[in-house]
């Protein structure tokens, strides 16, 4: 009986340490799970090769938010971006993938809220007049109305995403001031730059409100926007007509994904 005793003793250690080596070896982290929102900027307007599957919100396999999920590999990817998004559309339509789960979140937001087609439109159809007048309609929006409505889509995120952090990106300038190019006046030039700072100022203070990241573009686009020679952005767009003014697929690299990365 003594040689059973001593195997069973044996057969006791040996489990008791491998239990032991087991318990001592930490799990592995879960990857991250990442979640894009937002409007035609976060979809990739303008940035080619269009997801086919999503029809008119025109999302491009070269927007940021999947040259992100290529980089990093996140254990789940969602993208719910859109073209044409406003506030609303955020917090009605594009919150369905969100959960606790959710450990990062991005978006370009407010855009179309102020009304930045019909601005362009505008100052590229209009007079000088025109021009400074629409964009001080749509300053005026993006100061006085456009606050509360970033705080309702924020809330809403925050409620479905309570673990997440959330990058909020900006938009950039669309001109490079100061030098001679064929097309708008400087004055329309200069207003459209001021209509970018404004409504990235009011976003950069209701996302720190929130205790959310403010990512803004506008240093990694300098030197690359309209008339600077390098454009990282369309001009007018005859077709289709929805990426005039839009960042390129190398806007979507150079300018977005870097700003991303580093805030995420």
């Amino acid at each position: 009986m003594r040689p059973i005793k001593s195997l069973t003793a044996l057969a006791t250690l040996c489990f008791a340490t491998l239990l032991s080596l087991t318990l001592a070896v930490p799990a592995q982290a879960a990857g991250p799970v990442y979640v894009a929102l937002g409007d035609s900027y976060s979809a990739g307007n303008g940035a080619g090769n269009y997801d086919s599957n999503s029809g008119s919100c025109h999302r491009s396999f070269n927007a940021y938010p999947y040259l992100w999920k290529n980089a990093h590999a996140p254990s789940a990817f969602a993208d719910t971006s859109c073209s044409g998004a406003v506030t609303t559309d955020v917090t009605n339509s594009q919150l369905g993938p969100l959960n606790s789960s959710t450990t990062l979140v991005s978006l370009t937001i407010g855009g179309n809220d102020a009304g930045f087609s019909d601005v362009m439109t505008t100052c590229v159809t209009g007079s000088d007049t025109d021009c400074v007048n629409r964009v001080n309609q749509a300053e005026s929006y993006a100061q006085n109305t456009l606050p509360a409505r970033l705080d309702a889509t924020y809330n809403a995120i925050r409620a479905k995403a309570p673990n997440a952090k959330v990058v909020v990106l900006g938009y950039p300038h669309v001109y490079t001031l100061g030098v001679f190019c064929v097309g708008l006046s400087d004055t329309k030039h200069r207003k459209i730059d001021e209509a970018a700072d404004v409504l990235d100022n009011v976003i950069a203070g209701r996302a720190a409100a929130h205790g959310f990241v403010f990512g803004d573009v506008r240093s990694t686009f300098n030197g690359h926007e309209l008339c600077s020679g390098d454009d990282w952005l369309h001009s007018l767009v005859v077709s289709p007509s929805w990426e005039s003014y839009h960042p390129t697929a190398t806007g979507h690299a150079s300018g977005y994904y870097p700003v991303l990365n580093a805030k995420s």
